[in-house]
């Protein structure tokens, strides 16, 4: 059973709700995968060379932000990180959902972690400081600012959407993911080709919410397997839930048979 440690919320950071913010100019990310382009495509231009030379500075800055990450989150025992949409109110069933989820899981002795921000974070985030659990967010350098939730108890700042993601993924015993857009997809995929490819092991990911969820199950299993290009087992490495409770009981399954692989090591 993994231990458990006292956290407090922390004071909101002040900053706007997502996407109605001042825009903050460009980010880091959208600066690195920038490149210069003429009026006409060519497959040479020497006079790249002075942007080209900015490139490799910024990995020193990319090192530094995965020490940075590394060195705030080295004491995290065990932890789920949570994803979900930052536009679902505190009055929306989903919100309550992830707040009793979290608080489930920071009762057992987890670790919560978010993306730090609003909706389905802060709720996690919530659940977990009411909990007396650890709260993780990990925010993200966004074109409009994307405001710290005041549950926030361990703040880590990001520029880079890889690092963050890394944190994520290393940090966790497994991904809880409630209803969401863009972004909580693009960690569901990346979390599942992860555990495809062998670089996660023991590792449960959770889908909350079976009717938001269930039409892209089927088009996974009725197009995608269908053609061929994935297997019946590749379909098992997710699963679907309504239930916090449940919720939990697989985390924990999780965490004791990876407990048990690394002492048959």
């Amino acid at each position: 059973m993994p231990e458990r440690d006292e956290n407090r919320p922390r004071e909101a950071v002040s900053g706007s709700e997502v996407g109605d913010g001042q825009h903050l100019g460009p980010t880091e990310d959208e600066l690195l995968l920038q490149r210069v382009r003429g009026v006409r495509p060519r497959p040479l231009d020497k006079r790249r060379g002075r942007f080209t030379r900015e490139d490799p500075w910024r990995v020193w800055r990319i090192a530094g932000e995965f020490v940075h990450g590394i060195n705030r989150l080295a004491d995290i025992a065990a932890a789920v990180s949570i994803f979900g949409s930052a536009r679902t109110p505190p009055e929306h069933p989903m919100y309550e959902a992830a707040r009793e989820t979290a608080r489930l899981l920071a009762k057992a002795g987890f670790a919560i972690i978010t993306g730090g921000g609003p909706g389905i974070m802060e709720a996690a985030n919530r659940g977990a400081v009411e909990a007396g659990g650890v709260s993780v967010g990990c925010n993200i350098q966004l074109p409009y600012e994307q405001r710290l939730n005041p549950y926030v108890g361990i703040a880590v700042e990001f520029h880079y959407f890889f690092v963050r993601k890394t944190m994520f993924a290393k940090y966790a015993e497994g991904f809880v993911l409630f209803p969401g857009g863009y972004g909580t997809l693009d960690e569901l995929f990346e979390a599942l080709t992860l555990i495809q490819t062998g670089k996660l092991r023991e590792f449960p990911v959770v889908l909350f919410g079976s009717e938001y969820w269930g039409g892209l199950v089927d088009w996974l299993k009725n197009t995608v397997a269908a053609a061929g290009n994935l297997s019946a087992q590749e379909l098992q490495l997710f699963q679907l839930s309504d239930s916090p409770r449940q919720v939990r009981d697989i985390m924990l399954g999780g965490y004791q048979r990876m407990q048990s692989r690394r002492r048959r090591r």
